[in-house]
Parts: structure tokens; sequence; C-alpha cells
């Protein structure tokens, strides 16, 4: 026969055993909204540098000193990122010294995410310079001579 104290030890046992079930859900709960959170701020922090990219490459084909007459310093980014802000901003340097270029974008919650390089004025007549090295390069032959240098026997 089954006495009331072991009932009620029982009953103590399932009570506990449910407390300690809501917790442990309640913390699964809480790290999966976490995690969710996560994903979302990396996912407007890949978005933000990619969008920081593309303003700092038209920079650099333009050029920084035609860029501000051809777009708008500051504004919102075009569709689909339409719900991002942008500014740019261009500090004229000296003859022969590079510009400082500056892009900023805030995602729609109000985080900013900057970037910052120099930007070269273009010189000359010429709209496009050709850019290659003086010399020719051996990628192939460069890779293959460290291949084979990791892999000798020690």
């Amino acid at each position: 026969m089954v006495t009331p104290t072991r009932r009620a030890f029982a009953l103590m046992e399932v009570v506990i055993a449910g407390v300690i079930l809501a917790i442990g859900l309640g913390s699964i709960v809480s790290l999966a909204a976490r995690a969710l959170m996560d994903q979302q701020r990396g996912e407007r922090a890949v978005l933000a540098a990619a969008l920081l990219d593309e303003l700092l490459a038209s920079v650099l084909v333009e050029g920084p000193e035609d860029w501000p007459k051809m777009h708008d310093r500051t504004g919102m980014c075009d569709a689909p990122w339409d719900d991002f802000e942008y500014q740019v901003d261009i500090e004229k340097a000296e003859p022969g010294e590079p510009c400082d270029v500056l892009a900023i974008v805030r995602d729609p919650v109000g985080r900013e995410f900057r970037c910052a390089t120099r930007i070269a004025l273009r010189l000359g007549d010429e709209p496009n310079p050709t850019r290659q090295p003086s010399e020719a390069f051996d990628r192939e032959g460069y890779f293959e001579s460290k291949s084979e240098a990791t892999d000798a026997p020690k």
C-alpha cells in the first residue's frame, strides 16, 4: 500500500520536474529569439558592407572630383535597399596627394557602418589610363612552386 507521504513526495517530484522543464524550455525559446535577432543584425551588416563597397567603387571609377557632380552626397540607397541611408564625404587634397573619402551607411534600425579610404585624383587627359604591371607575372608558376615547397619531405 502507498502511504500518503509517498504520494506527496511523488507529487513534489513532478512539480519540481515541471519547473525545471519550464525553465529549460524558456531558455531554449530565449536563445532561439536571440539567434534570430543576431542573424538579422548580421544580414544588415553584410548588406551595409556591400553598399559601402559599391559607394567607394563608384567614387573610384568616376573619380573623387567628378563623383559629387553626378551624385548626391547623402540620400537613400536604390531599391531594394531603399531603407538604407548613405553619406559620402570627400575631402579635397593638395595636388599630387590622394583625397580622403569616407562612406557611411545607416541601416533601418539606425546602426552606422563606416569605411574610409584614400583615392587619388585622375591626372592628365587620358580618362581611363592603362593599369597593368610593368612585367608579366606567372601566377600558376608561383603557386606551383609554393605547392611543391610545402609538399617536400621534411
